[in-house]
């Protein structure tokens, strides 16, 4: 669905623009949201769309009071940087360099001022480096990589990108043709990859740099149909890009000019390295002729290996804080129980923090299911997702706790990787992590949910005996974000940790 391809009873204006917004229904996948287009003949740069620009960036009444950030608690946040290059961070974005209608279209997406891991990236890109961004969700990652990459393609559209129809003119079944994109970005689930493409839209607008996204549970001719508009952008889960990437009368690299790996540590962890392989290496694009990016919470040795093996000697790294750990304005409490006394907790839990946006973590398929149906039937506003929903579901689940008609979403961690709702208040672990799937660095992406930098949060655990693997670095956590240690984890402490367990 694109403003310049009005429906059969709205007729296109002179310049191939949609006369109104189209409101875009239940059952239509989210990959299908309206993207800027204009006729080819206007050039580089395209004039504004008024109601497009509405549903991108919203009322201009409230547009910047979306950043929610406390801009003092953010300068006071420390970045380290790695390389061997120093790059010179930048303290607003007027001072970045960026195109005159990408600065427009941040301050339109209510970015006031760069986060920290924005000051670094954005001018090491600009300047044409390899980056390695380590900062938790919340951080402005998904704009430290999208502003200045789209920044460096305005105004070259035209020279760099494929040739693609003109939207105003499309005919299926004639104009048709082979997706070449300029940038592509690869994220772990469905909802990230939706929440970069949305973000995309908007940096996007006027570029004529045309965003699209692909990912399982969407009928594959719907996401081929949109593909063959053209596509500079590209964003995608892996599983769906190697599929596409098989088809190559549907999709190829060779124009590729920039790849960002999102949450690179749980691409790398749960036996997506083939895929990642297949991307990094088995398309047409030129090798030497590709800018790298690997953006994570946390950075493991996989993903050091992947850097070792892709990006150029001289890349440059930053850390927003220690990598892996949590931020100090996320308070986080421990609280202990037994298996069968959980849910009434939970449920105190819920009315003590009643009506704030909130995540509550299990640790299964089933027990997502049996805690929507529970808190379901004690009537609170509640929705949920996993894997084993269809896609059209977990979208709808999305919606509904981003526009907090449901504000308590349940889900698993998988499924909530990298997710990034704004005002999200509490964390709450039904189920802590286990140490065979994903320990503490597990904890650390869920806990992140909350306390988008500058900001407060609360991330509640429940403990049981079932859970003692993790204790020790759990304890080891709470001490160097300098929270409170419970009574019953002061054995755990680094020089009271019982024999054999400090480190697991």
């Amino acid at each position: 669905m694109d403003y310049a391809q009005p429906p059969p009873d709205q007729a296109p204006d002179a310049n191939g623009a949609s006369n109104g917004p189209m409101i875009q229904s239940s059952d239509i996948f989210d990959g299908s949201a309206a993207v800027y287009q204009w006729n080819d003949e206007y050039g580089d740069v395209g004039p504004k769309l008024e109601a497009l620009e509405l549903e991108l960036f919203g009322d201009p009444a409230t547009r910047h009071e979306r950043t929610g950030l406390d801009f003092r608690r953010i300068e006071s946040i420390e970045v380290k940087q790695e390389g061997p290059v120093k790059i010179e961070p930048i303290k607003n974005f007027k001072e970045a360099g960026l195109h005159p209608v990408m600065l427009e279209n941040v301050l339109l997406a209510g970015y006031t001022h760069p986060t920290p891991i924005q000051k670094f990236t954005i001018p090491a890109i600009i300047s044409g480096r390899d980056v390695i961004g380590i900062a938790q969700t919340g951080s402005g990652k998904t704009g430290a990589y999208l502003i200045p990459i789209l920044s460096r393609l305005m105004g070259k559209a035209k020279k760099l990108a494929a040739p693609r129809p003109n939207p105003a003119t499309f005919c299926e079944g004639r104009d048709e043709v082979t997706a070449e994109p300029l940038v592509l970005i690869v994220a772990p689930t469905r909802e990230l990859a939706v929440q970069i493409f949305n973000e995309a839209r908007k940096f996007c607008y006027r570029t004529m740099l045309r965003p699209c996204v692909v990912y399982g549970g969407t009928p594959v001719p719907e996401q081929i149909r949109l593909l063959s508009r053209g596509c500079d952008v590209l964003i995608g889960t892996p599983g769906r890009l190697v599929s596409f990437l098989n088809k190559p009368r549907v999709l190829t690299l060779r124009r590729l000019k920039y790849l960002i790996i999102d949450e690179a540590d749980e691409m790398l962890d749960i036996g997506w390295q083939e895929d990642i392989q297949r991307i990094m290496l088995g398309g047409d694009q030129d090798e030497g002729n590709v800018k790298y990016g690997l953006f994570s919470a946390t950075f493991p040795k996989t993903a050091r290996d992947l850097a070792k093996e892709h990006l150029a000697a001289a890349h440059v790294r930053f850390r927003v804080g220690r990598a892996g750990s949590t931020t100090e304005n996320i308070k986080q409490i421990i609280v202990q129980t037994e298996p069968h006394e959980k849910r009434n907790v939970l449920l105190q839990l819920l009315n003590e923090m009643h009506g704030v946006r909130t995540i509550i973590f299990a640790n299964s398929r089933q027990e997502v299911d049996c805690l929507d149906d529970f808190l379901f039937n004690m009537k609170l506003p509640v929705t949920s997702m996993h894997s084993e929903r269809t896609q059209l579901e977990r979208e709808a689940a999305m919606r509904a706790f981003r526009a907090g008609t449901a504000p308590i979403l349940i889900a698993t961690g998988v499924t909530a990787r990298g997710i990034d709702v704004r005002n999200v208040m509490h964390v709450i672990n039904y189920d802590l992590p286990s140490m065979d799937h994903g320990g503490i660095e597990e904890y650390t992406h869920r806990i992140g949910r909350t306390g988008r930098i500058g900001h407060r949060g609360v991330a509640t655990s429940l403990f049981t005996e079932r859970d003692e693997p993790i204790a020790s670095v759990l304890t080891r956590t709470l001490l160097e974000t300098k929270q409170e240690i419970p009574d019953f984890l002061e054995i755990y402490k680094p020089d009271l940790a019982p024999a054999g367990r400090w480190g697991q």
